[in-house]
């Protein structure tokens, strides 16, 4: 991506999520690219898991690069209720994590607040026909009436597309679990919640190990929580967590069993001159993922996406703004609690650009090597089927020019936390409130 590339509509999917209020259970909560792009998942507030399938190109419609359709549509998580604690553990889906492709069959993983949940999407095109002790309706027939025997034959039928849990990783978490991140070496897991992170082998439900345990012995003494965890994508014994006190410390498994001390810490020096009293909230990473290549890692707090290089601790070698213009509004964004928001970020496939939301349904692109930026707007009246979208601007202050919009009016209900980036191609899926759309850079 540079600044001038042009993207446009690919198609706007708000059909499979409806317009209802947006406090409905169709509020998208999570986006996620499988590792071929062929296939896009979302998780919702209701529970559900729909998968969208790449459509392929053809010779006489070239621009079907970035068409998805609804592969799969599946209830991952149902709303539960603890006794001991007399909490209600709501349906959300968290976070998905996709497992690399092994065989004909996809996996992924998919959580809630507090249970993980291995499922298996396969493909089923064909049913046996001619049994010996059934009829066709699968009634069972009478061993005195047979009286010869037939080998039963496949027949072709309507392609089918099953979601079956294959395992469920229970009762591990005290608190709401935020991150789930599937390991390098493709057999283990980490989860975190707020005060500590397990590592699951995929195989093994009944038990995990804590590698990091933050809790202190007396909780009024609690200065930090964990808000994001992700491992390192080529060393399987790396992995970084975030946390709300806008630290990142990276640990290593082989220096311990439990990784409470880290091997690296990441924090830049406060400016004493632009403290305030949300200095600390802001400050707060809401997300933290590793560059593609594994050299780099990028995080995300309330104002800035900062890019870190793993071998330098003491400050970021990339700090991007996505919305300074905010940094005068943060005592009503305090007051309606939008301070509290939790945006995420995502690289391209080459780590040669980012992406992030915003506010009033804006998302923003930062290319790395040219420095420049853009931002675009996710909405059903600039989102017409290959359509291109045009860039916006934020007025500041000062005379409003044309085509800008002034602070004052953006719209705090319609933000994008969730964005996903295609591993390959110039694609992204962009989750706006209840809607998903789906945008590609132009073809000429």
């Amino acid at each position: 991506m540079d600044g001038a590339r042009m993207w446009h509509v690919s198609e706007p999917l708000g059909v499979i999520h409806s317009d209802l209020c947006p406090f409905s259970a169709d509020i998208i909560s999570t986006v996620e690219f499988n590792y071929s792009g062929e296939l896009l998942a979302t998780g919702d507030k209701g529970g559900r898991v729909v998968i969208f399938q790449h459509e392929q190109e053809s010779k006489n419609r070239p621009h079907l690069r970035g068409e998805y359709n609804v592969y799969s549509t599946f209830q991952s998580h149902e709303p539960e209720f603890d006794y001991l604690k007399s909490l209600e553990i709501e349906e959300k889906i968290n976070k998905i994590r996709w497992l690399p492709q092994q065989n004909a069959a996809h996996f992924l993983l998919s959580t809630n607040d507090k249970t993980i949940k291995l499922w298996k999407i396969s493909e089923r095109d064909k049913r046996a026909e001619g049994y010996n002790l059934k009829d066709e309706d699968g009634r069972l027939r009478d061993p005195f009436r047979i009286t010869s025997l037939r080998v039963p034959v496949l027949m072709p039928m309507d392609l089918m597309v099953e979601a079956s849990p294959r395992r469920i990783f229970a009762n591990a978490h005290t608190y709401h679990i935020n991150s789930i991140s599937v390991n390098s070496d493709h057999e283990t897991y980490l989860s975190a919640d707020d005060l500590r992170i397990n590592l699951w082998h995929l195989e093994i439900t009944d038990r995990s190990f804590n590698i990091v345990d933050i809790k202190p012995a007396n909780m009024e003494e609690l200065t930090e929580v964990i808000t994001a965890a992700e491992c390192h994508p080529h060393q399987c014994n790396v992995f970084v967590y975030s946390s709300s006190k806008g630290t990142i410390r990276l640990c290593d498994m082989r220096a311990a069993a439990l990784c409470d001390r880290h091997s690296k810490f990441f924090e830049e020096p406060e400016d004493p001159s632009s403290r305030s009293f949300f200095s600390e909230i802001i400050s707060s990473i809401s997300d933290v993922k590793f560059s593609h290549s594994g050299r780099y890692m990028m995080t995300r707090d309330y104002l800035s996406v900062k890019v870190w290089d793993l071998n330098m601790e003491n400050r970021p070698v990339e700090t991007y703004q996505v919305h300074e213009y905010l940094r005068s509004k943060l005592c009503s964004l305090y007051e309606n609690d939008c301070i509290f928001d939790k945006f995420e970020c995502c690289w391209n496939g080459s780590d040669s650009a980012i992406m992030t939301g915003s506010y009033n349904n804006f998302f923003r692109m930062f290319d790395r090597n040219t420095r420049r930026d853009i931002t675009l707007e996710a909405s059903r009246e600039s989102s017409k089927p290959r359509a291109t979208l045009k860039p916006r601007k934020v007025s500041t202050g000062g005379k409003r020019k044309k085509d800008e919009i002034s602070v004052d009016s953006l719209d705090f209900n319609k933000k994008i936390l969730h964005t996903a980036w295609h591993p390959k191609d110039n694609v992204i899926a962009v989750a706006a409130t209840n809607n998903l759309y789906i945008f590609q850079d132009k073809i000429n």
